[in-house]
């Protein structure tokens, strides 16, 4: 008869335990750090509190939060390994829980019966809540155990959700794992299919790169942007369950929110301003600015006068254009170039000047007012107004680039007294940011994370791209969901607007996330939506439950939610923006609590209302789809409406429930 010290799970969980109790450990002793006597001044001080504030936080034990989910035993040595969120060690020093994203832990993602990488046995743990319950071994070397699929792995995967998304640490698969993995030089680009997991590929490979170049991105910041603030709540959670607290997140109007968006543009309008064409027409608006000089410059210093004449002024300015750099930048050396010239006389006459003269020469009254006439200064939303209201001025600098319908597109009906008093469109905030790095250079980040890529256009891109000029991007997008009129028809155009035309495009086609039936109805749309596109194949072995229902009215689309409310884990009613008012009224009727996008589901509240233009990269275990002719209706062309149903159609991880009393798109049907 065996002992509880002879059961292998019994041992586990006193492996867990130990664990969680050398966590404490490490998280006291930083707690108990004094710094009072190693810090020079106040200000060391406060930077050594904050990181040291960091780490506390960076060693919280999430108590429903497994420690380790995996175990290598090795071949040679007798090695042991425990794979975790992260890395715990012991008093001495030896690991007790070993980092994920540590290249000994490599083996646990990639390891199968053809390269078991020197790994005899890949164990899995199974949890409930914090509690280790069950466990799952695979014998990568021997050669008489048939390769099979996890169920553990499985478990997780459709493990039901409340509350934000989570990380997919423990379930990362090989193909996953090479992206997550990929150095932080290159540029990366994946296109996934809904279920793919390309979401939390790209957070997990955020936290692999802040593991791997942690004080290279310390220096420079990684971010992350989504596509809206309701995006960004459900994934918030990701990277600090990872141990990672430092990762900014924002949307692209975060990014150029110079002026309050107080308007709105038609789509056509909105096309011709996010085209890539009018980064020249701004460019050219600018330096439109800079004049040359038609009289020399006359500095008085004492006694001395120095003159600088114009054709020398010309000269002086033509170099600073040739030479590209930026408006403003160019601006701050003409005075310096202006003196340099005056200390050049200044030597010639037999007087020895330095730098102190020079600067001194930089700031005369002269110089200033001649630089104020050749190089004004520009105030970049001033620029774009003027762009946007003055017809000659846009006629000008557009020549030859837009088209006259495309000026009429995007010219103002009405003056505008101010730049305040102005109702800007989101497109015209990008402009800015376009006219603002033309006249000074935008700060450049280590790395950037873009999901939901695909809805992005030309001018987004370019601002996004500005923000890693020097560093590198995840690219993550699925063009089949591309639901706005300027949606990407490519990823080597993408790249190639972000500045990163040296990309890499990495696909992703197996589904972990989407039942196999609901997929396969979502693709009847591919063929009108994406061309050419590889439908997504769905690996889950749990088909899902799916059903397409005709109803009279509202009363049965909330008896569905009631339905679906009735399983385990969260439900989603995704309806047209138009319906959503309707179905409000009709969920307070039938006494039923819901959320908004963004807010978090709890044991008390799951069922989410969900406009369809917010639907983009939220998933619930089960989703009731109200209306699905009124979703594409609710999009300027079918091209786009067909995309957008596409999305509402693959939220669903374990259930779908369709509900319509229109008749459906024929493209659902065929």
């Amino acid at each position: 008869m065996s002992t509880p010290a002879d059961d292998p799970l019994s041992r586990e969980r006193s492996h867990l335990a130990s664990s969680r109790a050398a966590l404490r450990a490490m998280r006291e002793d930083v707690e108990a750090l004094d710094i009072r006597d190693v810090t020079a001044n106040w200000v060391n001080a406060e930077v050594l509190a904050h990181q040291i504030d960091e780490r506390i936080k960076a060693l919280a034990d999430l108590s429903h939060t497994p420690l380790f989910f995996g175990r290598l035993d090795y071949l040679t040595q007798s090695e042991r390994f425990y794979i975790g969120r992260r890395h715990v060690h012991d008093a001495v020093g030896d690991p007790m829980v070993i980092d994920w994203r540590a290249p000994v832990s490599q083996p646990f993602y990639r390891a199968s019966k053809k390269d078991p990488m020197d790994v005899a046995l890949r164990r899995r743990f199974g949890y409930t809540g914090g509690d280790l319950t069950a466990y799952e071994d695979e014998h990568l070397s021997d050669p008489a155990e048939a390769a099979r699929t996890s169920k553990l792995l499985q478990q997780e995967i459709e493990r039901p959700r409340v509350g934000p998304m989570r990380d997919i640490v423990a379930t990362i698969q090989p193909e996953q794992d090479e992206i997550v993995r990929s150095g932080l030089g290159g540029t990366v680009c994946v296109q996934g299919g809904p279920g793919t997991g390309k979401t939390a590929v790209g957070l997990h490979r955020v936290a692999y790169l802040l593991y791997a170049h942690r004080e290279r991105l310390a220096r420079t910041g990684t971010l992350v942007i989504g596509p809206n603030r309701s995006f960004l709540s459900y994934i918030e959670q990701v990277l600090p369950a990872l141990g990672e607290l430092t990762v900014r997140q924002a949307t692209v109007d975060d990014l150029v929110g110079q002026v309050e968006v107080r308007g709105t543009d038609d789509a056509a309008a909105a096309i011709v301003k996010g085209d890539a064409r009018m980064a020249e027409v701004l460019r050219r608006a600018l330096y439109s600015h800079v004049t040359m000089p038609t009289e020399g410059v006359v500095v008085v210093r004492g006694s001395r006068r120095w003159r600088v004449p114009s054709y020398e002024l010309e000269e002086i300015v033509r170099e600073l254009l040739d030479r590209e750099i930026r408006y403003g930048a160019a601006r701050e050396a003409l005075p310096q170039r202006i003196a340099h010239a005056v200390l050049v006389q200044m030597e010639r006459s037999g007087e020895a000047p330095d730098d102190r003269v020079q600067d001194a020469v930089a700031r005369n009254t002269a110089v200033k007012a001649a630089v104020k006439a050749i190089w004004p200064v520009v105030e970049p939303a001033k620029l774009v107004l003027r762009l946007l209201t003055d017809a000659e001025f846009l006629a000008e600098h557009s020549e030859g680039v837009l088209s006259e319908e495309e000026r009429k597109l995007i010219l103002w009906a009405r003056p505008v007294r101010s730049v305040k008093s102005a109702k800007w469109a989101a497109a015209d905030a990008v402009l800015i940011d376009e006219a603002t790095d033309l006249i000074q250079r935008t700060h450049s980040l280590g790395h950037v994370v873009l999901d939901e890529a695909q809805d992005l256009s030309p001018m987004q891109y370019r601002a996004v791209g500005r923000r890693c000029t020097t560093g590198s991007a995840t690219v993550l997008g699925d063009l089949a969901q591309g639901t706005t009129p300027w949606a990407t028809r490519s990823w080597a155009e993408a790249l190639s607007h972000l500045g990163k035309p040296e990309g890499v495009v990495e696909e992703l086609t197996a589904g972990f996330r989407v039942p196999t039936d609901v997929i396969t109805y979502a693709s009847r749309l591919l063929p009108h939506i994406a061309p050419g596109l590889t439908p997504v194949a769905s690996v889950r072995e749990n088909p899902g439950f799916f059903e397409v229902r005709s109803v009279g009215d509202t009363a049965e689309v909330v008896s569905a939610c009631e339905e679906l409310l009735r399983n385990e884990g969260s439900t989603g009613l995704i309806a047209a923006d138009a319906r959503i008012p309707e179905l409000s009224e009709a969920l307070g009727a039938a006494g039923i609590g819901y959320l908004s996008p963004g807010e978090e589901t709890t044991s008390q509240t799951r069922l989410t209302l969900v406009p369809a233009s917010l639907a983009k990269g939220l998933e619930y275990d089960y989703v009731v789809l109200d209306e699905p002719r009124a979703v594409v209706d609710g999009e300027p062309d079918e091209r786009t409406g067909l995309r957008r149903l596409y999305v509402t159609l693959t939220r669903a991880v374990s259930g779908l429930i369709v509900t319509h009393g229109a008749p459906l798109p024929p493209e659902l049907t065929a």
